[in-house]
């Protein structure tokens, strides 16, 4: 579905991103997991249009995208649930799922209630003004917002930072249950111990380049990704 080539992003004369590539077949969850500055939100705002490589290919369902603009790129069914949550603060739950669905014209209160099920606690706060919301539902309308364009592959940066333990947990339970009716994820994060739980395929970020990749059980196991990554 998403093929990575050989791409170089530059933050003016920053080289961020050196030769990445990496691919997302259809129906995988795959995981880029390293540390704080290793490229890994980079790479999602360059694959979602909000940044652009120097040189190299992104492939998105057979089409070249590496020059797409981002609104484009939503309606061709990539969704990016970006890092800090970035919901309307002023505006209520429903009208950020609203907002979330502003490319299609057949929205329905089918689709509404597909989120819901998902997020019961969204149901209950539909009118509450979003920026009420705990750490938690904040996250949560996020990834709802991104579901109401009915993505083809939806990337989540870092969706478990900042929660609770038990938070977290309900978030990957989430992912798994989104990746079992068929959505395709490119996730994100620090917590690689769950990110490799869940995950199909990884791929292990340094200073901007990959340097390890492998099933998600593969990395788990890992003495080096243990060490770094796994407090092993």
């Amino acid at each position: 579905m998403l093929k990575i080539d050989d791409i170089h992003v530059y933050y003016g004369a920053i080289h961020a991103i050196k030769g990445v590539s990496f691919e997302v077949g259809e129906g995988e969850i795959v995981a880029l997991i390293g540390a704080n500055g290793a490229g890994k939100s980079t790479i999602l705002k360059t694959v979602s249009g909000l940044m652009h490589p120097r040189s190299g290919n992104i492939t998105f369902c057979g089409e070249n995208i590496a020059h797409m603009e981002a609104y484009k790129l939503l309606r061709h069914g990539l969704a990016h649930v970006p890092e800090g949550r970035r919901i309307f603060l002023q505006m209520s739950v429903q009208d950020n799922l609203e907002m979330g669905a502003y490319i299609r014209k057949d929205v329905s209160k089918d689709d509404l209630d597909r989120v819901f099920n998902y997020f019961p606690r969204l149901k209950e706060r539909r009118k509450q003004v979003a920026g009420t919301l705990s750490g938690g539902e904040q996250q949560m309308l996020a990834m709802s917002r991104a579901l109401m364009s009915h993505p083809k592959l939806m990337m989540l940066d870092e969706p478990s930072m900042g929660l609770a333990p038990i938070l977290v947990d309900q978030i990957f339970d989430i992912i798994k249950q989104l990746h079992a009716d068929g959505t395709t994820i490119l996730l994100v994060e620090q917590n690689a111990s769950k990110a490799l739980e869940i995950a199909d395929r990884a791929y292990v970020l340094e200073t901007g380049k990959v340097t390890l990749s492998g099933t998600g059980k593969e990395l788990a196991s890992s003495d080096e990704v243990k060490k770094a990554y796994l407090g092993g």
